[in-house]
């Protein structure tokens, strides 16, 4: 099953990788990402899976809001079944 997190990141340099990184040491599979561009930040459709059934999509929300340059992370999380 994968989850769609919306994040709202600035755009400074390496934000994205930062993101990214967090992302996959927290032990999620990034499945896609959308991105757009709008003035000085980005916003990102980002969408993940656990590698295992412990992994808690709620922690790493968390996680994600409180890493630098991120604005805002939507409340809701978009669960789709994986293809």
């Amino acid at each position: 099953m994968s989850d769609t997190i919306h994040i709202q990141i600035d755009r400074a340099d390496g934000s994205l990788q930062r993101l990214i990184g967090l992302v996959e040491r927290r032990g999620f599979h990034i499945d896609g990402m959308a991105l757009a561009d709008e003035g000085a930040f980005r916003r990102i459709a980002l969408t993940v899976r656990g590698r295992d059934a412990g992994r808690c999509m709620d922690n790493l929300g968390r996680q994600i809001d409180r890493l630098f340059g991120v604005r805002r992370i939507s409340n809701d999380m978009i669960q789709s079944e994986a293809a």
